[in-house]
């Protein structure tokens, strides 16, 4: 693989060596071969002297009929249009070059354009655009470049689903996206295909593209479970909130039940639509799960969801949930509280001891409203590098928040912490801190604080710092 133009233009010098094609770089990465017709320019230009003969745009080499592959792939890179001309002329006898004739075919010169465009028409087939695919896309988002792509769209039309199955496989997610929306548009696909096709594809577009094609063409003697399953059991959120919406569709709302406490909030929404649409309460769902505080089968989307849909009553069903043994559940019942505006500082803080990474961060995110009502020294122990990441990055978050000498403190003591990123974000809390207004102008521990971090400011700022704080500079 030719990973920079130096790569690329050390490939030219091997080319006009004579080095055979193949050997000099991949030509089944589409890359490559941009990277080369790049690289030739840069050697023309800057290096004429790898390239005897070829450093003036005037004349042509001496007879391109007479020049073998290596030195014509080189001819069609070349910065003089009328030598590029000759070549895509010339290129038929090569077949392994139709990827420099692609190039061209979107070349600034109209002359050279227009011969490699002729040529790629006379060229393509079924098999060979199945290979040259990604080029040809690649080369499509140039100004000059979708007159290839609709060639190969005409080609791949006369493709069978096995033939473009080539194509939904390629590591190019723009190649997958082409070949669906192809396949889609000449209903090459069975709806359960499409869902199986949405549910395996890790392109977010893929997954739309094929689930909502799996849908609209699904019929009333169609198979739905074949189409539902797939969409169901994704690991893609979006895909299975299609296959939630679809439930209704295919008279089966009650299976929506068991996502209302999916994991995503988007198929909880879903679910609950599902669920309203056949005349059942999501809330009331939600609160006979959550009445049990201490059952260990608890989902904690169920949690969640229960603030999403519930009212301020529902906090006394949410508070219990905080101590409840699974993780996930503690972090969804904090989340919940702050969701319904609930979070009452005072219960709440002590969960900043909590083992999980995640309690603690929904813990911070729901105090920072509070961050003043909470006790500074007690923050302050939480940044000390003996606690876990997690928490120290949980109480700093809180203290930068609350401003004032605290969240200086707290910031000049971590700027010598062992994470990098935390260090990082103690040093800009300490270089954009000023003093509150409501703290004790000068205040010697906020001199020594400042000297201590004299490193991150100019004497200038330093000076308007303490300046600021009411200190003698």
């Amino acid at each position: 693989m030719l990973e920079d133009i130096e790569d690329a233009t050390a490939a030219a010098q091997r080319l006009a060596g004579g080095a055979p094609l193949h050997s000099t770089l991949d030509v089944t990465d589409p890359a490559d071969w941009l990277a080369l017709d790049a690289g030739v320019r840069e050697v023309a230009w800057h290096r004429p002297q790898f390239l005897p003969g070829w450093e003036h745009p005037a004349p042509l080499p001496a007879d391109l009929t007479r020049v073998g592959e290596s030195r014509l792939a080189l001819a069609l890179c070349h910065r003089d249009g009328r030598i590029r001309q000759e070549a895509v002329r010339q290129s038929v006898r090569y077949p392994s070059l139709l990827p420099l004739v692609v190039i061209r075919c979107a070349d600034w010169a109209d002359p050279v354009r227009e011969h490699a465009r002729r040529l790629l028409c006379e060229a393509l087939n079924v098999d060979s655009a199945l290979d040259l695919a990604p080029l040809i896309l690649r080369v499509g988002r140039r100004d000059r470049g979708p007159f290839g792509v609709d060639v190969l769209s005409q080609i791949l039309r006369q493709a069978s689903p096995g033939q473009l199955s080539v194509l939904f496989a390629d590591p190019d997610r723009v190649v997958r996206r082409f070949a669906y929306r192809l396949a889609i548009e000449d209903r090459l696909l069975r709806p359960a295909e499409l869902a199986r096709a949405a549910a395996g594809d890790r392109d977010t577009v893929v997954q739309d593209l094929c689930a909502t094609a799996a849908l609209t063409a699904l019929g009333d003697e169609d198979d739905y479970e074949g189409v539902l399953l797939p969409l169901l059991s994704a690991r893609n959120p979006r895909v299975r909130s299609a296959g939630v919406t679809a439930l209704r569709r295919a008279g089966r709302p009650k299976r929506a039940e068991p996502f209302l406490s999916d994991r995503s909030a988007l198929v909880r929404a879903c679910a609950r639509y599902a669920v309203r649409q056949q005349g059942g309460d999501p809330a009331a769902w939600y609160r006979e799960r959550c009445t049990a505080p201490d059952d260990p089968e608890l989902p904690p989307g169920a949690v969640i969801g229960l603030a999403e849909c519930g009212n301020r009553a529902d906090a006394g069903l949410l508070r219990p949930l905080l101590a409840h043994p699974a993780a996930g559940v503690r972090a969804r019942a904090v989340a919940g509280l702050r969701a319904l505006d609930c979070a009452d500082a005072k219960r709440l803080w002590p969960l900043l001891d909590d083992p999980a990474a995640g309690v603690v961060r929904e813990t911070a995110a729901a105090l920072l409203p509070s961050a003043r009502e909470l006790p500074a020294d007690w923050l302050l122990e939480r940044t000390s590098s003996e606690r876990p990441r997690y928490v120290r990055v949980g109480a700093f978050r809180l203290l930068d928040a609350r401003g004032g000498i605290a969240a200086l403190r707290a910031a000049v003591g971590l700027l010598e912490d062992p994470d990098v990123k935390l260090r990082t974000w103690a040093a800009q809390s300490v270089q954009r801190w000023h003093p509150s207004p409501d703290g004790r102008r000068g205040d010697a521990e906020v001199g020594e604080l400042l000297d201590r971090s004299r490193h991150l400011f100019s004497d200038h700022m330093l000076r308007r710092r303490k300046w600021e704080a009411g200190l003698d500079i």
